[in-house]
């Protein structure tokens, strides 16, 4: 029915009927956080991201504990090593930082997720997300095949040490595979993978790589990361990694790319998880602290659009105070 008959104002006209009638929800349940943790003692500041810190291992107890009362759904955990070597040795070290910060959570907040990032770039003394190898011209080029098996051992000491969720982010061609077979053989056929199908070669990660030390020492992560252009190659990537065993699907960043979370959504009818990532955490602080917004609108409005392109987890630095917000 057309005017008059049809006035789409009547219900917006209270806060009772927005609530009743609206399509998109946004729960701290729904959220992940991101914690950077390190072998020194207590925390560091990590200046392009104010309220982020790198912390111990006892520190991230603390926040894990600060996310379950807060009602946030689990942490996602990096780890920062002291010794790094050409293959991220430490990656699957029994004792290795992120192995002892899982068992320590697990332990102290019985009943919150814990997500385990993996992927080489932390612990590689190169930065990048696998193993060198030398291309016939003398430079250097990650070589896939030879990463797998560390990417499976770096896994398997995940769920060992008790991880929820293993989710590796280092774009290897076959890797969801050769890390379901893995765990499989392992012993951890439960144990899920959150595949970061589509992950863009993005300049929205620098504070990130300066928060993890991950940045590469040489050359760029663009010949395994996805090009910013292509929306029907992250679609492809993201049904390959469901083929091989991925439970769920991530879309990397989020903001400028919710076309892409939604066409993943929509292909696969599967669970989608989006990375708010590094740089738009830092866009909107920098923004807030100059005055220029109001902070808590733009977080709101922002996690609320990701979930409406449908995203049904969101990792954010957002989450306390999201959490804190919608209570």
């Amino acid at each position: 029915m057309a005017f008059p008959v049809t006035r789409m104002r009547r219900l917006r006209a209270t806060p009772a009927l927005r609530d009743l009638v609206r399509e998109t929800t946004l729960a701290a349940g729904d959220l992940l956080l991101p914690l950077f943790v390190h072998e020194q003692d207590g925390r560091a500041a990590i200046p392009a991201m104010p309220q982020v810190e790198r912390l111990s291992v006892d520190e991230a107890v603390v926040e894990a504990r600060d996310c379950r009362r807060l009602g946030v759904a689990g942490v996602v955990l990096f780890g920062i090593p002291v010794v790094k070597d050409a293959e991220g040795s430490q990656a699957w070290a029994a004792d290795g930082v992120v192995q002892r910060a899982i068992a320590a959570i697990k332990d102290a907040v019985p009943g919150l997720l814990v997500v385990a990032d993996l992927c080489l770039c932390e612990y590689t003394d190169h930065g990048h997300c696998g193993v060198l190898r030398a291309d016939a011209a003398g430079s250097s080029t990650v070589d896939n095949d030879a990463t797998l098996p560390l990417l499976v051992r770096a896994a398997v000491a995940q769920a060992r040490a008790g991880a929820d969720i293993v989710a590796p982010s280092d774009m290897m061609d076959g890797r969801v595979g050769a890390i379901r077979a893995g765990l499989d053989d392992a012993g951890f056929p439960d144990t899920p993978i959150m595949a970061y199908s589509s992950k863009f070669a993005s300049a929205f990660y620098g504070p990130f790589r300066e928060a993890a030390g991950s940045a590469p020492s040489d050359g760029d992560r663009r010949g395994y990361q996805l090009d910013a252009a292509n929306g029907d190659e992250a679609v492809r990537e993201s049904l390959l990694d469901a083929q091989e065993g991925a439970d769920i699907l991530m879309v990397k960043p989020a903001l400028a790319y919710l076309d892409v979370i939604w066409r993943v959504k929509q292909a696969s009818r599967m669970p989608v998880c989006a990375y708010n990532v590094s740089g738009e955490y830092a866009m909107v602080k920098a923004a807030a602290a100059a005055g220029h917004l109001d902070e808590r609108a733009v977080v709101l409005e922002t996690l609320t659009a990701i979930r409406r392109a449908g995203a049904d987890i969101v990792i954010t630095y957002h989450a306390k105070d999201a959490a804190s917000w919608l209570q």
